[in-house]
């Protein structure tokens, strides 16, 4: 029996609890979410509010619902000229769209992730075009949650299953095995990898040493060099393969920078590319083609790149695709320079 005085307010919480099902869901139910929701679930829930007499917060909902006709752009780092071209295709769509753009930089960091999510959450966006090393699609429900449109770009295929987040990719294992193929055809077998730590490197290691099996070739760790995913970390890691007994001459790297930064490590040492070092990289960066010898890389046509995603992402904002996720291949191509 209640004591006088004023009543408990009914909360979220106690709706789930009599439902059996999370607070979370209750939310979806209660501000009409697009993430898909069995109708017996969603009876269940309407059916405890009603038992309980719940009454949501109308004026936290319209603050929620509220437009800003602003799109964030999260990327892991605006210094690699793949990222700011990704972005300026992002930007070309937006504008037309008549809606402003924002662009945050995390360096790739799962603390700057966390703290772009929560910035994120106040409300300050109607969608996300984001580069994700850290956060996963648990983690970005509270945006879609809140009926912020979410594409990602990934490194491969994912599916997001029933939650409308969408996916945009290559298939980097193929474009890989592409790049390491060329190497082979050019007589190479002793083919070196420079690996970040961070991105599509794994997807991109896979494979190079699928391409090598496949023409008999046994991949061998100590030809796979690690550094950071700039040129500096191109040139200390493919100074520690110049450095073994018997170097590589080849090398494929995981992008652009560190390809740039080996073939300076290369000349210090006296060695000619392509003569004696081969070289092939991955994004080909505008400055790829003005390097002497001009480098051989796998261009993603990023700016296109970055339409596409702009583009699902007004799709999913205007309501034009149904609520699944969806995930999106897009083209790639070797483009073949002096390089190798």
């Amino acid at each position: 029996m209640h004591k006088s005085g004023s009543k408990r307010r009914v909360t979220q919480s106690d709706v789930a609890q009599l439902a059996g099902v999370s607070q979370a869901m209750v939310s979806y139910v209660i501000n009409n979410s697009p993430l898909s929701i069995p109708e017996e679930t969603r009876q269940r829930i309407k059916s405890a509010m009603t038992s309980l007499g719940y009454k949501p917060n109308i004026t936290a909902q319209k603050l929620r619902t509220a437009k800003t006709t602003t799109i964030a752009g999260i990327i892991p780092d605006i210094t690699n000229p793949f990222y700011s071209i990704f972005e300026r295709g992002i930007q070309d769509i937006v504008d037309k769209e008549n809606y402003d753009f924002i662009i945050y930089n995390t360096n790739g960091e799962a603390e700057k992730e966390q703290k772009v999510l929560n910035s994120l959450l106040q409300g300050r966006v109607d969608g996300v075009v984001g580069v994700f090393f850290h956060l996963t699609a648990k983690d970005l429900l509270p945006l879609l949650e809140r009926a912020v449109a979410v594409v990602r770009l990934e490194a491969m295929s994912k599916k997001a299953g029933d939650l409308p987040l969408d996916n945009i990719y290559i298939d980097n294992i193929k474009a890989s095995k592409t790049a390491v193929n060329h190497l082979i055809q050019k007589g190479h077998s002793k083919i070196g990898f420079l690996a970040s730590k961070k991105g599509p490197s794994g997807f991109r290691i896979q494979g190079y040493k699928l391409a090598l099996l496949n023409n008999n070739i046994q991949p061998t760790e100590e030809l796979i060099s690690s550094g950071s995913n700039n040129e500096d970390g191109g040139y200390s890691a493919m100074q520690r393969l110049l450095k073994l007994p018997s170097p590589p001459t080849a090398i494929f790297a995981t992008n652009d920078l560190m390809a740039m930064g080996a073939i300076v490590a290369i000349r210090e040492a006296g060695l000619k590319v392509p003569e004696e070092i081969a070289v092939v990289g991955f994004d080909d960066i505008p400055s790829a083609k003005l390097l002497t010898p001009a480098l051989s890389s796998v261009t993603q046509q990023q700016r296109q790149m970055g339409q596409r995603a702009a583009q699902i992402l007004f799709e999913r904002l205007n309501g034009e695709v149904p609520n699944q996720g969806r995930s999106i291949e897009m083209p790639y191509k070797l483009i073949i320079r002096e390089s190798s």
